[in-house]
């Protein structure tokens, strides 16, 4: 089973690879020769299972881009002074909260169609999901970052002569992303591990295709080992980006 040959891939085969050798050794009664990376079999098993990463990847950056902006435009109103528009930002997200991403993924994939008579893909079944359920959040943290920009920034803005559009735009929000910057990394981390519940509608993903290397090697401790290490080191690579760009927001808010 081996799979097409993937940017950034042959770094992250390198480490999962080195993470199972070393595992290979742990006990001679478990089966670890199927990921073993020193066989020509554990490697094409490895390849397979590292097949889906792609996916993974695009399936929660699409999700989350879509989730961020959704959740802006949910957020505003819950800003504003008007007790209805809150009263619609306050329902959305305790409504969309309350409704399990599973169910919410299943709903979508098998249940949209049906009401919207449209066809849908896994993939997009699957952001859509995901993008739905975590804009709830998103429009809390934004709502929540907004809020910590000082007063004074608002009157400073109207002191120029900027319209509400323009004060989001060029004043409000750029200081709000700063402050929320860890919580929309923490979102995306989530996203990433959400992720692997689209694999009940088919998705292609890495657990999708753990599942699949399961039935026909019939090993599922050593291939679910080698999943949560995959998920592992990519979440610790992304943690990484996230406290990268943190800090380089900082450097250039001290020059």
């Amino acid at each position: 089973m081996k799979s097409a040959s993937q940017p950034g891939k042959p770094a992250f085969l390198m480490l999962i690879s080195g993470l199972a050798l070393l595992l290979s050794g742990c006990s001679g009664q478990w089966g670890w020769y199927v990921v073993n990376p020193t066989t020509t079999s554990g490697m094409n098993n490895l390849q397979f299972l590292l097949s889906g990463l792609v996916n993974t990847v695009l399936l929660s950056l699409t999700a989350i881009c879509l989730s961020i902006v959704a959740g802006l435009l949910i957020a505003l109103p819950g800003l504003s002074s008007h007790r209805p528009l809150r009263g619609v930002n306050f329902c959305y997200v305790e409504l969309v909260r309350a409704v399990p991403i599973l169910v919410l993924i299943l709903w979508v994939y098998y249940g949209l169609p049906q009401i919207a008579d449209v066809s849908i893909s896994v993939f997009w079944a699957g952001v859509i999901a995901l993008a739905l359920s975590d804009s709830a959040f998103e429009a809390e943290i934004f709502r929540a970052g907004i809020q910590s920009i000082n007063r004074g920034q608002y009157e400073a803005a109207q002191s120029i002569s900027l319209n509400y559009r323009d004060t989001m735009r060029f004043v409000i929000l750029p200081q709000a992303i700063k402050r929320i910057l860890p919580a929309l990394g923490n979102q995306l981390v989530y996203m990433l591990k959400m992720s692997s519940l689209v694999s009940v509608i088919g998705m292609q993903e890495l657990t999708r295709k753990a599942n699949e290397l399961v039935v026909t090697e019939y090993r599922p401790l050593e291939i679910y080992t080698i999943l949560v290490l995959e998920y592992l080191a990519l979440i610790l690579l992304v943690s990484a980006g996230v406290r990268w760009l943190e800090r380089r927001l900082q450097t250039d808010e001290r020059h």
